[in-house]
């Protein structure tokens, strides 16, 4: 009797590691693999545009700055990039997570104690912690920084030691070309503070130098009339959101008088308009003979009598 429950018993032990554990431990293998499929299915379909033109669905709710007055192409690729950027973020999350308890589960089945495993995930993970904490800084400031928009492809941005363009922005490190070429590597991590010179409006300032014998109201009558005629060029006058402003007499030295002349105009196209407006204006100084500061330095030519 004691021989056939000893057998009995023997047997619901192999049944129960044979067949009901595995069964068990693959359930939660497939559940975790549809759950990953499923959340993965939907980030994509979240971050996906349903037309060229759309907006991701996981952007509508976050503030867009895009500026304005950009090419479509551009602000199109600056939503996508950080659509697909966030999206890899949130299924590298999903696929961790999944990972993570599907093991626990399958330990648990197996009888093992998990505790231990997770005081050690703890200590193990505040170690890394400690030794990868730039890069955990760069990730975090990554995903801020995409979260809250403060820049994006095609923005001109100062990042400190570099200015220029943005041509991509990733979650460790924002790429940056400036104006002679060179194509920045800028550690997301390491960039205390962000202009942006790309959001809302800009403001093209021009100063105009003049001498101290000049006529001061003269000149400033000659340049806001050469400035509003060049305002109306077709070559700038779309970029120009207000006309051109004289604020009169911004300094004086000892080799010249300034004067600022100011235009609010759209993101990212005060430099052109800038040059623009200080081209007409010295002409129309050359031609009216208003003296430019360091000419009338120069040595008289008259012989003398």
């Amino acid at each position: 009797m004691y021989s056939s429950l000893q057998a009995f018993e023997l047997t619901e032990t192999s049944r129960d590691w044979l067949i009901h554990r595995p069964m068990q431990i693959a359930i939660y293998v497939l559940l975790a693999f549809v759950l990953r499929f499923i959340l993965h299915r939907f980030i994509d379909r979240m971050t996906r545009k349903r037309a060229p033109s759309d907006t991701p669905a996981l952007l509508k709710p976050l503030r867009d700055r895009a500026p304005r007055g950009v090419k479509e192409g551009i602000v199109n690729e600056r939503r996508a990039q950080r659509a697909t950027t966030i999206g890899s973020v949130l299924k590298s999350t999903v696929s961790i997570v999944m990972l993570v308890w599907a093991i626990l589960q399958i330990l648990e089945i197996l009888g093992v104690n998990v505790t231990p495993f997770i005081a050690s995930a703890g200590v193990v993970g505040v170690a890394l912690g400690f030794g990868a904490q730039n890069l955990v800084r760069d990730f975090l400031s990554g995903i801020f920084m995409l979260l809250e928009d403060q820049y994006g492809v095609g923005d001109v941005v100062d990042l400190g030691e570099a200015t220029g363009t943005v041509e991509s922005v990733g979650l460790r490190v924002t790429t940056i070309r400036d104006i002679n070429g060179t194509l920045w590597y800028c550690r997301n991590g390491e960039i205390l503070r962000v202009g942006n010179m790309s959001q809302g409006h800009a403001v093209a300032v021009v100063d105009l130098p003049i001498s101290h014998s000049a006529n001061v109201h003269r000149a400033c009558e000659v340049a806001l009339a050469a400035v509003l005629e060049a305002a109306e060029d077709a070559a700038i006058a779309d970029d120009i959101l207000d006309p051109p402003e004289l604020l009169g007499v911004n300094s004086v030295t000892a080799a010249s008088v300034t004067l600022r002349i100011t235009a609010r105009v759209k993101p990212g196209r005060q430099w052109a308009v800038q040059r623009a407006l200080t081209r007409a204006a010295l002409t129309a100084f050359e031609n009216e003979g208003i003296e430019a500061p360091f000419l009338s330095m120069l040595p008289s030519t008259r012989p003398d009598i």
